[in-house]
């Protein structure tokens, strides 16, 4: 092969590596066009979360050991999807108990749901821990809560989403859902209702949620 075939044949090839990366831009820019015009329309809205009670089987802090802590707690949360012509993907939902920004309880999985529009989800998993060590500088606060009679515990669920639009189907977004409560220690009876061996408290507490 002479060197001006080469060259042309080189020349060709970068002509034609050139048009398919401008073609690959433009269909880029293209699709995301179209996802910015889906989106101002449909408007899409973050699902709501309330927190609605808390049953304890067990919260309490070591006599012996100030700083320890074991919990055991169902919680019923609602969930509701807002959105008219958005579904929702929940591919993995965990969920836990945090006190001071401390996590206090393990991580508990709800299984994969998709919410459909205006769909209303109402999930109840237990959360536990057990003789699970305070950070030092909490310690101070979990002893006077003790004091008290009560602690402030969040409620957190951490979990990855999908927006489902007719057969599109988005890539997957973390959701953060916070659920503060003030939970009594010692099963309280005066403001719990007894089920058996544990004490049901009504809180209706709205979330915080974040994407």
């Amino acid at each position: 092969m002479s060197e001006k075939t080469y060259s042309s044949h080189k020349s060709r090839r970068r002509k034609l590596i050139r048009r398919c990366f401008s073609g690959l831009l433009i269909f880029n820019f293209i699709l995301l066009i179209i996802i910015l015009l889906v989106y101002a329309i449909l408007q899409p809205k973050k699902p709501r979360f309330i927190l609605q009670d808390a049953t304890v089987f067990n919260l309490t802090v070591s006599a012996a050991t100030p700083n320890i802590i074991s919990t055991t707690i169902q919680v019923t949360i609602n969930s509701r999807n807002p959105n008219d012509n958005i579904g929702v993907y929940y591919d993995k939902m965990d969920v836990y108990a945090s006190y001071h920004n401390q996590q206090i309880t393990y991580f508990t999985a709800i299984p994969p749901v998709y919410q459909g529009h205006k769909d209303v989800n109402i999930w109840s998993p237990f959360v536990y821990g057990d003789n699970v060590p305070v950070a030092p500088f909490n310690g101070l606060a979990l002893s006077q809560d003790q004091t008290i009679g009560g602690i402030q515990v969040v409620f957190k669920i951490d979990s990855r989403v999908k927006w489902k639009v007719g057969s599109f189907v988005s890539g997957r977004y973390h959701l953060h859902v916070s659920c503060p409560a003030y939970v009594p220690l010692g099963n309280n009876q005066n403001t719990g209702i007894w089920i058996g061996n544990a004490v049901k408290y009504q809180l209706s507490q709205s979330c915080s949620v974040s994407i």
